[in-house]
């Protein structure tokens, strides 16, 4: 499922049959369009770099160059940001799939539940803070519009 315009960021493709183990998500950033510094706590990510290129730093200070065909893997808890290049950025992320969220009783500071006792399920992806415009990944769950250009996020309710 094509999203974003040729000339916009965003989601192009996102794995979405029912039962699956995996997510996984096309994304394309615009030329020199960045992904801001994050980390993914829970979940081993692999980013396959599709299309363009651009450049991966670590939360660290280190870069690698991205160009198609690289393969990266994050570990659980590494922090990372992306840059698009002058050509833009097209990347497939596989992870998975985080259960949906449940109801019961949340872990003590410090410490996590243990399988069936509740502890409120692990969060959603932020695929949706990503700015379509700009790439931007937005900081604050909820956002309507992204905190650097203003542009409606996808998860915006229409105006």
């Amino acid at each position: 499922m094509a999203r974003a315009a040729p000339d916009r960021g965003g989601a192009l493709w996102r794995l979405a049959e029912p039962g699956r183990q995996l997510d996984a998500n096309l994304v394309r950033l615009p030329p020199g369009a960045a992904v801001g510094e994050h980390a993914e706590n829970d979940l081993d990510v692999l980013l396959l770099v599709v299309g363009g290129g651009g450049e991966i730093e670590d939360g660290a200070g280190g870069r690698q160059t991205l160009a198609p065909k690289a393969l990266v893997w994050l570990p659980r808890t590494s922090r990372r940001a992306l840059r698009a290049g002058p050509e833009g950025l097209v990347y497939l992320t596989v992870h998975r799939r985080r259960p949906g969220m449940a109801v019961g009783l949340r872990a003590s500071a410090g410490e996590r539940a243990a399988p069936g006792e509740g502890g409120g399920g692990e969060g959603p992806c932020m695929l949706d803070r990503v700015c379509p415009a700009c790439g931007r990944m937005n900081e604050r769950a909820g956002a309507v519009a992204c905190e650097r250009c203003g542009e409606p996020l996808p998860s915006a309710p229409p105006d």
